[in-house]
């Protein structure tokens, strides 16, 4: 089957830098910047508590929808372009509330709720046209890279373009700036993406919306499989991601050096993402992901002995467990569209309502590693801001808690054969 060009790659990818992108001031600077405008603290958990359920919950329903926009009518790409305008405002009313201390409340549930349910929509609607795109083996992978490359670079972008302007202009103007950029970034990347990136080599088909369509996915035995992997290894990611700032400021005590942390790790992740396109290409992608994990637990579980200052050590384990995250971006997502194959009837490729599941699956496991991890430290003495040298708790749920768990998912999906069909293909060719 034709590869896409380069071209109509980077086009489709060009809408994962803005969605990616607005990750890090959605989840982690609008707590601190509501809570400096004078809202209580357990305000700001209850509602966000409260509007992260509603937006969860909302995946599978907004998975469905996105099979049900006729090809006719544009698709997945309708749907990714009407969720465009929800994201912006949400965004930009986000970071520019019109009150200050309690009537703060109801201008940051209606902001949150625009913008978890904007963003879930056009995710869910974006990815469920990436898995549409090809039914080629190897160029599934070749997508899914491309768009991890772009989401990569979109954290990277949120990382350090707000940071570079609370400097500059202190953090709430630099929110806001960074607030009234994006969505002009937004729109201009979307419509790159609407407009000349390719379309579905499936369509999309009228089909009623039933509970039967929200599990439709859950039917299919090969999913259940990758589900169980792809939930328990984001648990085993997503521990490190929760604790990082706690073990760089109490362990290794130099908080000065985070974002270069973060950097060296996205930026490996972005480099190793073509040898492991290559790789899956050579032994399967199940075999590379595997191997991934291998590496991610060889490379990370040495933070468990390292202490104050050993910030070169813990680099490299940054660069090296970076590189295994390449897979992470790369591959699970080619998978589901394989897995997707066999699920495909006379009215279309129900991508979208396999993806609203999987997005679920995403925001399960950030909330599964923030619901052990933190009452965990508690129960082992932990105290946010005491030192914490080599092998202290806090150490250890950072870095031993999460090898035995990806452990734990490299042992399902070493046992799960999910790529039966290419399997039997390869047989098939060997005899003939």
């Amino acid at each position: 089957m034709a590869r896409l060009s380069k071209r109509a790659l980077a086009a489709y990818a060009a809408a994962g830098l803005p969605l990616a992108a607005a990750a890090l001031p959605v989840y982690v600077h609008a707590p601190k910047f509501y809570a400096s405008l004078g809202l209580d603290l357990t305000l700001i958990g209850m509602v966000l508590l409260a509007v992260r359920v509603l937006d969860a919950v909302s995946d599978p329903l907004l998975g469905v929808l996105a099979d049900r926009v006729p090809a006719r009518y544009g698709g997945r790409k309708t749907m990714l372009a009407v969720a465009v305008p929800a994201v912006a405002l949400g965004m930009f009313l986000l970071f520019h509330p019109p009150a200050n201390g309690s009537g703060l409340v109801l201008p940051l549930v209606a902001s949150l709720i625009l913008t978890y349910l904007g963003l879930s929509a056009a995710s869910i609607s974006y990815f469920a046209l990436g898995s549409a795109l090809s039914r080629d083996y190897a160029e599934r992978t070749r997508i899914t890279a491309a768009r991890g490359a772009a989401a990569l670079a979109g954290v990277l972008l949120a990382a350090a373009v707000p940071e570079w302007l609370a400097q500059s202009r202190g953090v709430a103007a630099g929110l806001g700036t960074f607030s009234t950029a994006y969505a002009p970034l937004l729109v201009v990347a979307v419509a790159v993406t609407v407009f000349a990136g390719p379309a579905a080599a499936a369509s999309t088909g009228a089909r009623p919306v039933t509970l039967g369509s929200l599990l439709q996915p859950l039917r299919n035995a090969r999913f259940r499989r990758l589900a169980a992997i792809f939930l328990v290894n984001g648990v085993a990611a997503a521990i490190p991601a929760t604790l990082l700032l706690f073990y760089v400021a109490d362990v290794l005590q130099r908080e000065d050096l985070t974002a270069v942390f973060l950097v060296l790790y996205f930026v490996a992740g972005a480099a190793g993402m073509p040898a492991w396109v290559r790789l899956a290409g050579l032994v399967g992608k199940g075999r590379a992901w595997l191997l991934a994990m291998v590496l991610a637990v060889a490379a990370f579980v040495w933070t468990y002995v390292l202490g104050p200052g050993e910030v070169w050590a813990f680099g490299a384990v940054c660069v090296l467990s970076g590189l295994a995250f390449g897979a992470d971006l790369a591959l699970p997502a080619s998978l589901l569209a394989d897995v997707i194959d066999g699920d495909e009837d006379r009215a279309g490729r129900p991508d979208g309502t396999y993806f609203g599941l999987w997005h679920l699956l995403e925001k399960l496991a950030l909330a599964l590693a923030a619901g052990a991890a933190f009452p965990l430290l508690e129960s082992l003495g932990y105290v946010p801001g005491a030192v914490a040298d080599a092998g202290s708790a806090l150490a250890g749920v950072y870095a031993l808690l999460p090898c035995a768990i990806k452990v734990a998912a490299a042992l399902l999906l070493a046992t799960a054969r999910l790529e039966v069909m290419r399997e039997q293909r390869l047989l098939k060719g060997a005899v003939t």
